[in-house]
């Protein structure tokens, strides 16, 4: 069994990933939150799983560099300074960094991308995200992977996101991804991409009802980043589903 220091142990996915590490063959030898020593931890762990605040992941991330440690990172709202602090300590470890750990919505990122590239620019893409009341971010850290694959397969920035429209804003451009971000009760995670073309629309969605899908994820992920060499991957290096 993969011994594993869990961060942000006390949230959702950190309750989630406790009650099912056994049956994924990892033994949780640390379980802390912010304020914690890590230190014990760090000695006696094999991987760091992270899903704590946007604040802690890069300390954390540095310590575990330096102790040699693989990380598995599934916090998500980090700054542009943070993002880069964090994907920094990759040089030194293997990292899995992922804003979702689904199966099923890295499935959902595979199919968008292929979606972007086959269907033209008249086919216009919209993105809408629908999370509990308690989620501090927007958007969600899988909607901000899904904008940079339609980004990439498209040739366009992030000036060319409109998050939300109000107002006289004139005439959708075709260069253009809408962004809807939607927050009340206890909804788990939706996610959906909309293709509105001529004549037609395609629509691809994911919609999770049990944080045991993340979990399982993560913890698939931290039995496989384990001996790989440094470097920053995707869960879609875990699952197989890169091209």
């Amino acid at each position: 069994m993969v011994k594993v220091l869990l961060n942000g142990a006390r949230g959702r996915m950190g309750q989630a990933i406790q009650a099912i590490a056994a049956n994924e063959d990892v033994e949780i030898v640390a379980a802390i939150d912010m304020g914690d020593d890590p230190t014990p931890g760090l000695e006696a762990c094999e991987v760091v799983i992270d899903f704590s605040f946007h604040e802690a992941t890069a300390p954390l991330a540095k310590l575990a560099a330096e102790a040699g440690k693989p990380l598995v990172i599934g916090t998500t709202g980090h700054t542009p300074e943070e993002k880069e602090a964090i994907s920094a300590c990759s040089s030194q470890v293997p990292m899995v960094w992922a804003g979702n750990f689904s199966t099923g919505v890295n499935l959902l990122f595979y199919l968008v991308g292929k979606a972007a590239q086959t269907l033209g620019r008249e086919y216009h893409p919209e993105l809408i995200e629908m999370h509990h009341c308690h989620k501090k971010d927007a958007p969600s850290g899988t909607a901000e992977h899904l904008l940079e694959i339609l980004r990439e397969a498209r040739g366009l920035t992030q000036e060319q996101e409109a998050h939300g429209r109000h107002g006289l804003v004139g005439e959708r451009p075709e260069d253009e991804i809408g962004v809807h971000a939607l927050r009340g009760g206890d909804v788990v995670g939706d996610h959906t991409v909309i293709f509105a073309g001529p004549g037609e629309r395609v629509e691809l969605t994911h919609k999770a009802s049990d944080r045991r899908i993340f979990a399982q994820g993560a913890l698939r992920a931290a039995n496989w980043v384990y001996g790989k060499p440094p470097g920053l991957y995707r869960i879609q290096d875990v699952l197989g589903l890169r091209d």
